[in-house]
């Protein structure tokens, strides 16, 4: 099995997430590397915080139940959310009232909003909101920006709280677009944080469109809590092409699937 480096570390957490622990021997006959690669992918993905290794593999950190806070993720799977972002940049169209959730595959697809007409943006991300203020500022779109308000949470760079969600009851939103911890067939879209996921989840109800962007290391794993069934999907930006195991599933093979390369 060849394979980059980056999407090496993508398989293995995905891995982990589903068995909880992996060991280094077989790592080395999956990917057909040597044990000094598959320690040198294990060393990185700690020093991320993603994974914690033990004699002869690794297991899951405390964050099993929770991520890690925001900055600590930005450089985890970046070459990744960077092509979701772009990709999923061309669901945007002019006059189109759109609402972005938290995380930074987020952070990564504000970046690559322009050449966008008098568009209105929902977000509860303070980095996605500080973001797309400076490149208004810088006329790389047109339209406004809404920070929902709410409960600040430090660590995460989010707002929530029932303030937020009432905020968002009050707005006919054209297209959601949301991140996800994990993604599976039988349980859909879920989250880590609770309030998050509240947030997200009146993203959902409240929009015609939902659009979910998730690298493909989120795929087959299930987290704390529920935002939707993948029937309230209508479209998911990935950068690997549409799951072998999700074939089976007839009413999926409706959601629009986009890779993005």
């Amino acid at each position: 099995m060849s394979v980059l480096p980056e999407e090496r570390k993508n398989e293995i957490l995905k891995e982990l997430n589903k068995k909880g622990k992996v060991k280094v021997i077989d790592l080395v006959e999956q990917f057909n590397v040597s044990e000094e690669t598959i320690r040198r992918d294990l060393m990185i993905l700690e020093e991320k915080g993603l994974l914690k290794k033990v004699y002869g593999g690794a297991i899951k950190t405390v964050y099993q139940n929770e991520e890690p806070p925001f900055m600590q993720r930005t450089t985890v799977n970046q070459e990744a959310k960077v092509k979701i972002g772009k990709k999923a940049m061309d669901q945007i169209s002019n006059g189109d009232v759109i609402a972005i959730d938290v995380g930074t595959t987020m952070l990564e697809f504000a970046q690559c909003i322009e050449n966008k007409k008098d568009i209105t943006i929902l977000t509860n991300s303070l980095p996605v909101s500080s973001l797309l203020t400076e490149s208004l500022n810088q006329n790389k779109f047109t339209g406004q920006i809404l920070l929902l308000g709410g409960i600040v949470d430090p660590k995460q760079q989010s707002m929530s709280g029932s303030i937020t969600e009432q905020l968002l009851s009050q707005f006919n939103v054209d297209k959601a677009f949301i991140s996800a911890g994990g993604v599976s067939a039988q349980n859909g879209v879920s989250n880590y944080h609770f309030h998050e996921t509240l947030v997200s989840r009146k993203m959902v109800e409240v929009s015609k469109q939902v659009i979910l962007l998730t690298d493909y290391s989120k795929i087959g794993v299930d987290t704390f809590c529920k935002v939707c069934s993948l029937e309230k999907v209508d479209a998911i930006v990935c950068d690997h092409s549409f799951p072998e195991e999700w074939k089976e599933h007839s009413i999926l093979k409706e959601i629009e699937w986009i890779q993005a390369n």
